[in-house]
């Protein structure tokens, strides 16, 4: 059973970001304004406080994006918020000063960014109570269905709200799925190219239909099979059947199950012989968490 492990604190979770992160934040404001400012000249550069609110319940997620947004703007953000903290709506969670212009430039990108993380967290937050309500030992994971050039807040997002983010890109974990086998012949072979490059360091995982592809997997050396598609009792049965049949051989290997799990599904996978569950919808079909940033009329 892969070990369950508490959730990493959210204060040091900025830690985690790599160098070139504040780049994409200067990415996402020139996609947004790539020439003139018109609506800026309408408002010019008065100095202002906007307030964001939160407006719907859910976890508060993105607030190292939404902080450098306005930073880059040169304005200052008073957070009355935490990141992880349930909210509760109407809620009053940051306070923005600056010009005028630059607060309503960086208003849009920053509204969709934290909609978004925080739709994500709050996904992966219920997710996790259903985990603990259950006394599921396993992973609860997201997957690499992302959005292109916004993979870096959505799996933030993740942790924020105590999922794992299982691999980060094609770099991270060697997982070969049905179009790999099909296009190298076999699981064996499929397996042997993996480790031939991937070397010691790097965990493989294969995709399978059946116990049978289970089982060639691992004698060909897979760290992990994922049992796609299966459900119910099918999917109970053949992850105990298969854990149990390698330990009398002296074999360790981990069992995820995927496709098609939602949280409304998700309570009937739980089973001691499955290790990770990963879910696509909680990044693809989320619920946004509702935000709204109000200049003050009389600041």
């Amino acid at each position: 059973m892969a070990s369950s492990v508490p959730a990493p604190s959210n204060s040091t979770l900025t830690h985690l970001l790599p160098p070139n992160w504040k780049t994409k934040v200067t990415e996402w404001l020139q996609e947004d304004i790539p020439s003139f400012d018109y609506g800026g000249y309408v408002v010019g550069e008065k100095e202002t406080t906007a307030i964001l609110f939160g407006k719907s319940e859910g976890i508060v997620a993105g607030i190292p994006f939404f902080t450098e947004i306005f930073t880059q703007l040169g304005c200052r953000v008073e957070w009355h918020v935490t990141e992880g903290q349930v909210l509760k709506p109407i809620q009053t969670c940051a306070h923005v000063y600056g010009p005028v212009r630059q607060i309503l430039i960086g208003e849009r990108t920053a509204l969709n960014m934290m909609a978004r993380c925080s739709g994500i967290a709050s996904q992966a937050h219920r997710l996790r109570l259903l985990k603990e309500k259950n006394g599921f030992k396993g992973v609860i994971a997201g997957t690499r269905k992302t959005t292109p050039g916004f993979r870096l807040v959505e799996k933030y997002g993740m942790l924020v709200g105590g999922a794992d983010t299982h691999r980060m890109d094609l770099s991270s974990m060697i997982m070969l799925k049905d179009n790999h086998v099909w296009s190298t012949g076999s699981i064996t072979a499929a397996v042997q190219k993996a480790k031939a490059v991937g070397g010691f360091s790097m965990k493989i995982e294969v995709e399978c239909q059946s116990e049978e592809e289970a089982d060639e997997a691992i004698a060909a050396g897979a760290d992990i099979v994922m049992l796609d598609n299966f459900e119910g009792d099918s999917l109970k049965i053949a992850a105990t059947s298969i854990k149990q049949r390698w330990a009398a051989q002296g074999r360790q290997v981990l069992v995820e199950c995927s496709g098609g799990v939602t949280e409304q599904t998700i309570e009937g996978y739980f089973c001691d012989a499955i290790d990770i569950i990963s879910l696509g919808s909680m990044t693809q079909g989320v619920s946004f968490v509702d935000f709204s940033l109000k200049v003050q009329k009389n600041a």
